[in-house]
């Protein structure tokens, strides 16, 4: 199989033009945070969730419902990481990550559904757009999360689209792809205990109208670039 020179550029372009936003859950002090916790993303970007502490997740939701899954106010799925013991996953010598692909400029609310952390203000909003609606922003986001009576997330881990977004198991992330129905009061393991067994490999999960395959690192269409050039 031949590839001109032309065509590997091209590779390399989309390489170069894809940005990876690396957003911290939790911290080592016992913060409930994503750090940072408003991004501002390109269509085609990553964000990549690391949990660094305790045990959160990190679930989709819409600005007018925060604290509950956008599938139960939307024809969205959304997403739901699974919850990441961190602990169990230091003890393998791993980072549990989950990653998510922007596909649109539009804002995107995320929240963490372990116990109370939504309503204290553990919440994330990209490509926040007060420009449009100034009533819209992080801070009333925020707001209304702490006036919430219940912290819900979806029965399992979601791949699939996350309003305008797809989903990537990270290396070291939770348990495999589900189909979440309906959302239950979080029942979550509290932040102190560590359980279930973080996967170590990394994989795609199939999205309707998405690529099977997607890569979270330039080095790995760099690999793949190489190879094509060797056959």
């Amino acid at each position: 199989m031949q590839f001109t020179t032309a065509t590997l550029l091209a590779l390399l372009g989309v390489v170069s033009a894809q940005k990876v936003h690396v957003v911290s859950v939790g911290s080592t002090n016992g913060s409930l945070i994503f750090s940072p916790e408003n991004i501002k993303a390109d269509v085609g970007d990553l964000l990549q969730f690391q949990f660094r502490a305790g045990n959160h997740s990190v679930v989709q939701s819409n600005f007018d419902n925060p604290c509950s899954p956008i599938s139960e106010h939307t024809n969205q799925t959304g997403i739901f990481s699974g919850y990441q013991p961190v602990a169990a996953s230091q003890a393998a010598g791993t980072i549990p990550t989950y990653t998510v692909r922007v596909t649109a400029a539009n804002p995107l609310w995320f929240y963490c559904s372990q116990g109370r952390h939504c309503q204290n203000g553990m919440v994330l909003v990209v490509n926040e757009n007060t420009a449009a609606n100034a009533t819209r922003s992080l801070a009333n986001f925020k707001q209304i999360a702490s006036q919430q009576t219940a912290n819900t997330a979806p029965l399992s881990p979601i791949g699939g689209s996350a309003g305008n977004g797809t989903v990537d198991n990270g290396s070291g992330s939770g348990s495999g792809s589900g189909s979440g129905s309906g959302s239950p009061t979080s029942s979550a393991p509290a932040d102190s205990t560590s359980t279930g067994s973080p996967a170590t490999s990394t994989s795609a999960i199939p999205v309707a109208g998405a690529s099977l395959v997607s890569f979270s690192s330039s080095a790995g269409l760099v690999g793949l670039v190489a190879a094509l050039f060797m056959l």
